[in-house]
This record gives structure tokens, sequence and C-alpha cells, in this order.
């Protein structure tokens, strides 16, 4: 599995141009703009090259001749090159900018569709900031590449290749000189791309720690701010950026160091060329016309070169860019559907089986959550599940939707083994209430509704009803569409609890996961949560991470998890009377109101 944050600077890396081949796909599906781009391309650089034909044909005959009728032709058909240059410009322009903007769409899509379909065990390793930075900056820059640097590099090419040929055609022997200095220039661009693209790398790196670290800060301000931690959260983000801009400068220093290096034996290769052709119209084996041609050819030549040796250091940026975006789409999910799943039994019933299950999480493999678990939980029956904390509750959950497979044994649902059955199939007979709840920056009716998109007003109306959340609802200013923030910060905590519950029931999946939410809730909210739970959980298997008494006491059975095993097994009365780990948790409930707070 490729490893995300492997340093930059590792030697392994490739130092070439490889990974732009990421992009052949996405420029393969816009065939009319690539071929549309080409030409006008190829239409600018012939025009181009055609002027020193006839600035040649001026200074021989019309200058050496006096023939002014001569000259005035010739300037008026370099008025047409002129207005067939500039339309060949711009329908260039219009097909890479559109090229550029629709293949980074493309490529936008296809990564986030990506990322999304990843397990929870390689967001377990990558920060989120860095992926956005992968999504935000790196496309950036490939869209500048194939957007206009891609055109300048090819139409560059162009002129430099039909520059050398008329040169020779022209002057061998000047063109000799020419020809000469070529790799004198070519060896640097290529020796020094390299060092370019390494640093520019690092460089995309290091911005990418910096937005992920900037989004974890954003994210938690108000812990920032209640800690009084503003000015050490600044810093730390102050010294992120910096690195990156220490990252940056060296890109751009290897860049500088290049073009000068380029712009020197050029400019070179043109004062020698011009000091043997001037001695040559002096002698009279060249003409005046014949010089300024070649003249002009070779600072076509000498131009396009010094314009490769600045666009190489950008295509070289887009290279790292292009590598990271590969890396990304590369990743496979540690999880996912078998080729050929297996269906789940109509109509669903909603029994869960565990046999034999240990697990370990990808990151912490040599210590294991779970140890050798197997039980049974039939259709339609309530389970509570308690435990200090870090016992591996959570973890249950994790392995029943499959968002990890077990490292021994396996899980059952109506009898299928759950690594037969294809995601989707399964996670559809499901729905969760976590503690965590996950909110949306988006309007009411658009959250309850999340995982069931299909969902008319009526149903989503009716499933708010039954969550008890349609009279807060109706107290918003606009109702079901009100827009509630970021995670829901125009909710208070019950409010959006009761938008979960909502968003549960109208899932309508037979098996309930429901993680009980530590907070603590104002007593008339705490009341109506739990009337709304009630309601959500009737006819439905339902498996509970209590930490209310009250929950505890409506199970139909509780398996108190310790140290990721299963340690007692029973109801409320016969658990009480064993006196064991559950009898000193429920005795401790009176004093601290929560379970989890009293077995910690």
């Amino acid at each position: 599995m490729t490893d995300l944050s492997r340093p930059s600077g590792d030697p392994k890396r490739r130092a070439n141009l490889q990974p732009l081949a990421h992009l052949l796909p996405y420029l393969s599906r816009q065939k009319a703009r690539v071929a549309g781009a080409l030409f006008f391309l190829a239409l600018a650089a012939i025009t181009t090259l055609s002027l020193p034909l006839a600035v040649r044909r001026v200074i021989d005959r019309g200058f050496n001749n006096a023939d002014t009728a001569f000259i005035d032709t010739y300037f008026a058909m370099l008025m047409v090159l002129a207005a067939i240059l500039a339309v060949a410009s711009a329908g260039r322009y219009y097909f890479v900018i559109t090229l550029g903007e629709r293949v980074v769409a493309d490529l936008r899509k296809d990564v986030f569709s990506h990322v999304m379909r990843l397990s929870p065990g390689f967001y377990d390793r990558t920060q989120s900031g860095e992926i956005v930075s992968r999504l935000t900056a790196d496309t950036t820059q490939i869209k500048s590449v194939v957007g206009a640097t891609a055109s300048v590099a090819l139409r560059n090419i162009i002129l430099f290749v039909g520059a050398v040929t008329m040169m020779a055609v022209t002057s061998p022997s000047l063109s000799s000189i020419v020809i000469g200095a070529i790799p004198l220039i070519v060896i640097p661009l290529v020796a020094f791309g390299r060092s370019v693209r390494r640093r520019s790398r690092l460089a995309q790196d290091t911005l990418a720690e910096a937005s992920a670290y900037a989004g974890e800060a954003i994210g938690a301000v108000r812990t920032v701010q209640a800690f009084t931690s503003e000015g050490r959260t600044a810093s730390r983000f102050a010294s992120a950026v910096d690195s990156a801009f220490e990252a940056a400068r060296a890109s751009v220093v290897a860049r500088s160091f290049l073009t000068a290096l380029a712009i020197f034996l050029i400019f070179a290769s043109i004062v020698a060329v011009l000091w043997v052709g001037a001695q040559r119209v002096i002698d009279g084996t060249m003409t005046g016309g014949t010089l300024g041609q070649f003249l002009l050819y070779s600072v076509f030549a000498a131009g396009s070169l010094g314009s490769l040796s600045e666009v190489w250091g950008e295509i070289a940026q887009a290279s790292g860019a292009a590598e990271r975006l590969g890396e990304l789409l590369a990743e496979k999910s540690a999880v996912a559907s078998p080729a050929s799943p297996v269906p789940l039994p109509l109509p669903a019933r909603g029994a869960v089986r565990f046999e034999n299950v240990t697990f370990a999480y990808p990151t912490q493999t040599q210590r294991s959550t779970v140890h050798n678990l197997s039980f049974d939980i039939r259709p339609g029956e309530t389970v509570a599940i308690v435990g200090p904390s870090g016992a591996g509750k959570s973890t249950i959950f994790s392995l029943l939707e499959r968002f990890y497979d077990p490292t021994e044994g396996r899980i059952l649902v109506d009898g299928v083994d759950i690594a037969a059955v294809g995601l989707e199939d399964l996670r559809g007979r499901m729905a969760l209430v976590p503690q965590d709840l996950t909110v949306f920056a988006a309007s009411v009716a658009d959250n309850i509704a999340f995982g069931q998109a299909s969902a008319d007003k009526e149903a989503i109306r009716l499933a708010a009803r039954d969550a008890l959340a349609e009279d807060f609802i109706g107290q918003l200013s606009e109702g079901f569409e009100s827009q509630i923030g970021e995670r829901g910060v125009t909710l208070s905590g019950g409010q959006r609890q009761r938008i979960a519950i909502a968003r549960a029931i109208l899932r309508d999946a037979p098996i309930l996961l429901l993680d009980e939410a530590t907070s603590a809730l104002d007593a008339e909210s705490e009341e109506l949560v739990q009337k709304a739970l009630d309601r959500l959980m009737v006819g439905r298997t339902t498996l509970v991470i209590a930490h209310r008494l009250a929950t505890v006491l409506k199970a139909d059975r509780i398996l108190v998890i310790d140290g990721g095993r299963i340690v007692e097994e029973g109801t409320h009365r016969s658990l009480s009377a064993q006196d064991g780990l559950y009898a000193r948790l429920a005795r401790l409930q009176f004093e601290t109101g929560n379970l989890l707070r009293a077995a910690e």
C-alpha cells in the first residue's frame, strides 16, 4: 500500500516526468479540444516561421532595388500574417484553457470519489488537510500546466524544430554553430530539471502539512480559544508556513539558476552567429537579407529554448503534483466488496452473529482491541454493550459495518458472512446514530435525508416528527430549509441528536447501531431524546453502547466488555446480583449519573 507520508527526498523516487502519464486518460476524453488546440498551435507556429522569409525578400529585393511597390505588397502580406497569427493565438488560448479546466474538473471528481470509498484505515494514518491540499493546490498546478504551460512548451518545440530546420536550409555552416550549442543548453535543462522537480515535491508536501494543521486548528477553534492557545497555535502554523516558504524558495533558486544558465548559453550562441555572419556579409559571401533571415530564425530558436527552460520547471512542479495525486488514486481500500458478492436474504431479519472475532487496528497491530469475541443477537432483540473506555465497544460497531475486517473469526448478518456481501448491501441493512454526531453545513431537510436522497418532503417530515424534532424545526427561520451551519453549530446538542435520530428513522434499516452520547443534556432534552430513541428502536435489532441506566434497564440483554472480551452477560437484574464489574458500574451510576464515567 502506498505510503503517503513518505518523504519527497527519498532517493527511491524517480526524478522524471513519468507521473504526468496519469493525465493521459483524461486528455483522451477530450479529443476535440486537444485537436483544436493542436491545430491552432500548429497554425500559429507556421505563421511565425514564415515571417523571416518575408523579411529576407524585403531586404534583398525591396531595399536593395528601391522597389516601393514590392515593399508595399510584402508589408500588406505581413498584415495578413499578423491577422492569421492573432486568430490562431486566440483559438489556441481558448482550446488549451478550456482543456485544462475540463481535465482538472474530471481529475478532482475522480480523486474525491476515490477517497470517499477508501476504508477508515486509510484515514487513520492520513490527515484530512493533506487530502484537501491534493484536491486543491496540486490540481491547480496541473491545471496551469495542461491549460497553458503544455501549450507553450509544444509551441516552442515546434518553433525550435522549425527554426533549426530553416537555419540549416538557409546557411548550413552558420547553423552548425547553433546546433553545436544545443547540447550545452539541453543537458543543464535536464540535469537541473530533476532538482527542480525534487524541490517542488518537497515544497508541495510541506504546504500540505501546513494546510492539514490549519484545517485541524480551525475545526477545533472553540477548544483553542477555551484554552487560550491562539498564540501558540498561530505560532505553530507560522512555523509550518515558513517551512513551506523555505522549501518553495529552494525550488525557485534552482529554477532561477536554470533560467540564467539557459539564457546565457542561448544568447552567447546568437552573438557568435551574428559575428560570423557579419564577416560574410562584408566579404560578399552572404546577402544582408539572408543574414537577417538566419538571425530571426536564430532568435526564434533561442527564444524557444529560453522559454522551455522556464516552463520546464513548471512542468517538473506539475509532475510532482501528478505524482502525489497518482499515489492517492493508486491507494487501495483495505476493505472492498467481493468480486462476486453474495446477496443478503430477503426479507431482512436483522440477526447478528460474531464467531471468535479477534481484531487489532492497522496502526496498532501489536495490540488486539477485541479478543476471541463470540455472541448472537436475535432479530428484534435489543442488546446493550457496557464497559469502560477503551474496552472495544465502538470497535464492535466498526467491524459490524465492515469498516475493518477481523484479524481472526467471522461476522454473520442473517446467516451470511459479511466478508462475502457487497458493502452497499451490508451497510444498507444498518442505521447508525454515532456518539460523535455528524451534521453537515446544509439544510435541515438535507441532513435528515442524508443517505436516503430519494426521500420526499413528506417522508422527511414524518421522520422528524417521530424523532420529536418537528417542533424545534418549525421554529427555525426557514423550517426544514434552514441552513444549520458547519457541524450544526446553530443547534443545541439535543437538537443535533434528534436530527441524527430522524436520519436513522428515515433510513428504516432492520439493524440499529446506537452509540449514546456522553455529553450532558438538560432534563427536557434528555427526555425528548430518550423518547425519540424508544420510537426508533421499536421492531429493530438494536445494539446500543449504553451510558445511561435507563437504556440498560430497557435492554433485553447486556454484554459487559472489558479488555476486548465479554466478561459478563445477562439482564440488569441477574448481573446486579453477581457483584461483578456491571454491579459496580450500576452502583456508581446512581452517584455519577453515567455508566461510562462510572467505569472510568
